[in-house]
């Protein structure tokens, strides 16, 4: 049986790093061969992290900081490629999430923008490069996001087995799958991002080691639930959010500034486990498997299993599938099925008029 390889690229909103895997697919499931994470440059993260508000002369900085994460995106796939003893003719596509700089998708004017420029990162590493996922599912009518519910579908369920799978990245979302195969999916709220915010604000270290100084407070409960008050948490589904909304700025408006700063990320902890176990102990499920950074964090990862305890709660390990890797991959199979032409998109998740073949296509050079 043949198989062909795949590189997945992922920088969240949490601009901590990239992560990258090179996955070997034949054709219907895949394995993990090798992954590397490549730490953020201070300089970049500073200025990826800026672009939360508006600024001056965004442009240039835009269009400069666009060139700058090819090159960290390209140098990635090196490092990924040197450790797996493989070549770039070895590979067939690299699936690029890009880095989320804005992602708005209410109003008159809904949009996305993803940067990294996918032309660079092709010239630079001679593999072609799909990037630009999210723009053709919000043109389809889509909010652009959640896009892993698919490959959750495809790779983390069992059949027959009702799932649920959160990803605790820089914003929480949920996958749920029915025993019969149908599929849901949203945005629950923040996942790390606003503990990131604040334990950086107060400890001066962009995110807190194993919820170690989280666990040093205590829940602040009319606090807590000022949060859960906030519409987005009872908007129906289809919906997304990103940085640009639950930011220090949206915390400010539930301080008094009276507040021992351990007690808010305690309790900024919490509001990741409500917000997400509301969602998951409403649903008919018989498993839960967690991913992303918030699955490394103890604190939570305990919370959210007690939270459930009518529920079998692991992450994703338990389907042989390292959480930390979970998104670079998904992207790494949303370009296989943009080369194939299949669809990557699930309308019911993202409020699409159809399915739609994600992505655009950089070929490598000659």
């Amino acid at each position: 049986m043949s198989h062909t390889h795949f590189i997945g690229l992922m920088s969240g909103t949490s601009a901590d790093g990239i992560d990258a895997v090179l996955i070997s697919s034949d054709g219907n499931q895949d394995t993990l061969l090798q992954s590397h994470h490549r730490p953020m440059p201070v300089s970049l993260r500073k200025e990826i992290l800026a672009f939360r508000e508006s600024g001056q002369d965004e442009l240039h900085r835009l269009a400069t900081l666009d060139r700058y994460l090819a090159d960290e995106y390209a140098a990635a796939v090196e490092v990924l490629l040197s450790s797996a003893s493989l070549d770039s003719d070895a590979i067939t596509a690299i699936g690029s999430h890009g880095q989320t700089l804005r992602h708005q998708p209410q109003g008159e004017a809904p949009y996305t923008l993803q940067i990294g420029d996918p032309s660079r990162l092709a010239e630079l590493t001679g593999i072609t490069v799909v990037a630009d996922f999210r723009r053709r599912d919000m043109a389809a009518g889509g909010q652009g996001a959640p896009l892993v519910p698919a490959f959750h579908q495809a790779q983390l369920v069992r059949q027959g087995v009702a799932s649920g799978i959160a990803n605790i990245g820089g914003i929480a979302n949920v996958t749920l799958v029915s025993a019969e195969g149908q599929v849901q999916g949203w945005d629950t709220g923040p996942g790390n991002t606003l503990m990131d915010s604040w334990v950086a604000q107060h400890q001066h270290t962009p995110f807190d080691q194993d919820g170690a100084w989280a666990s040093t407070g205590t829940v602040i409960e009319p606090l807590l639930r000022g949060f859960m008050t906030d519409p987005y948490f009872s908007q129906p589904p289809p919906k997304s959010t990103g940085p640009e909304y639950f930011h220090l700025g949206w915390l400010d408006t539930h301080l008094t500034g009276e507040e021992r700063p351990a007690d808010v990320q305690r309790t900024l902890a919490e509001l990741t486990v409500e917000s997400l176990a509301r969602v998951l102990e409403s649903q008919n499920l018989d498993v839960v498997r967690i991913c992303g950074g918030g699955a490394r964090n103890p604190l939570v990862l305990s919370r959210l299993t007690a939270r459930l305890e009518a529920l079998d709660v692991t992450t994703t390990d338990a389907v042989g599938v390292d959480p930390e890797w979970v998104e670079a991959w998904a992207f790494a199979w949303l370009a296989k099925q943009t080369l194939a032409g299949l669809p990557g998109n699930v309308p019911a998740v993202t409020g699409a008029l159809g399915a739609r073949v994600l992505g655009g296509i950089y070929p490598a050079g000659n």
